[in-house]
């Protein structure tokens, strides 16, 4: 699987006038990424959560994701401007080759291509650990984050009728999967 020092430009792209490099998250990373999925969750419907990420909560994540060898990467360009992770979709062995992801993008980043590019490592990275097939849920009213991903190659396999609760009213899950092997 990518990792470790010798993998640690694991995907680069462009983003305006600047090199931005996807790589593995670092502890010193956590705080820009706590800022960046903190604001989702204050102001978007990006995420049905209500409750903010905590530095310590940050580092299990990592931790976690390191240990079974799943990835938390971060586009940085001086500085980190989005992150990425999967962790394994349900528990069970029966599900140890179904991912799911989550993704998001500083407001600075959005419309650069650096989404899709964060996309396409993630998927790499999950087919190189053996996973089968990467499942995101968007919230209903996220119409852009559908869009994403049925535009990387995502299909829609299900709708869970008012399943979230934020901001004072009941939201759809989108359930969509892409198939990687």
């Amino acid at each position: 699987r990518p990792a470790g020092p010798a993998r640690r430009d694991f995907y680069a792209c462009w983003h305006k006038d600047a090199r931005v490099t996807i790589r593995p998250a670092a502890s010193a990373d956590l705080p820009a990424v706590a800022e960046i999925w903190n604001h989702a969750i204050r102001e978007t419907v990006q995420t049905f959560n209500s409750i903010e990420k905590t530095l310590p909560e940050l580092e299990t994540l990592l931790s976690e994701r390191q240990s079974a060898g799943h990835a938390l990467l971060v586009a940085d360009v001086g500085g980190v401007l989005g992150f990425g992770t999967y962790g394994q979709f349900r528990g069970g062995v029966g599900y140890s080759h179904t991912m799911e992801h989550t993704l998001y993008m500083a407001d600075a980043a959005r419309g650069q291509g650096l989404g899709r590019a964060m996309m396409v490592a993630l998927e790499a990275h999950a087919r190189a650990g053996g996973a089968h097939s990467l499942i995101g849920g968007i919230a209903g009213d996220n119409v852009s984050g559908i869009t994403f991903h049925e535009r990387m190659g995502y299909d829609r396999i299900a709708t869970l009728p008012e399943v979230g609760f934020k901001f004072g009213r009941w939201m759809d899950l989108v359930l969509l999967q892409k198939i990687l092997t």
